[in-house]
């Protein structure tokens, strides 16, 4: 029998202690014992990106990142970036970029980027396309083409200066 270990962390903004596995990835802890199943597995190598979650505002591929090293961390994930919207809207900015301009179409990358446009956003309310593509780089979508990510990033931005009441 393998130990488990003892872990704690805050997720989405509530508090979580749990016993882990010392092999079991951040990936498989937030989707199987704590039933965040936005958080997508795809390639579980940490190219795909569609497992990105913030780990302390930073990205970081859940599937590479053991749960045990998540001890202690404030983790944000998909699931909890519709908490993140404002003034009672029912999605988060980026969220709603993504809807508008149709920045999906099966959705499994979706978390993945809309996690990593989310820390961009925080570090640089208003990045250039060139900007945008760079940081995005690192998530893989099969369907797009890439165009109306590219868009629904470029909305989001928008909207998240106006309402902060910047130009």
């Amino acid at each position: 029998m393998i130990a488990k270990y003892p872990i704690e962390m805050t997720v989405n903004e509530k508090r979580c202690e749990a016993l882990v596995e010392p092999r079991m990835s951040l990936a498989d802890f937030l989707r199987d014992q704590l039933g965040l199943t936005g958080t997508h597995l795809g390639c579980e190598q940490g190219i795909c990106g569609s497992c990105t979650v913030l780990l302390n505002g930073e990205s970081v591929r859940s599937c590479l990142l053991l749960a045990v090293q998540a001890n202690g961390a404030t983790l944000l994930t998909i699931e909890g970036l519709a908490a993140k919207a404002q003034n009672g809207e029912l999605l988060h900015p980026i969220q709603q970029g993504f809807l508008e301009t149709v920045g999906f179409q099966c959705g499994f990358c979706t978390p993945g980027f809309l996690m990593t446009t989310f820390e961009l956003l925080s570090e640089n309310s208003a990045p250039s396309e060139e900007e945008i593509r760079e940081r995005l780089s690192g998530n893989l979508c099969r369907c797009t083409g890439y165009q109306s990510i590219i868009a629904a990033v470029m909305w989001a931005a928008e909207r998240l200066r106006a309402k902060a009441g910047r130009s």
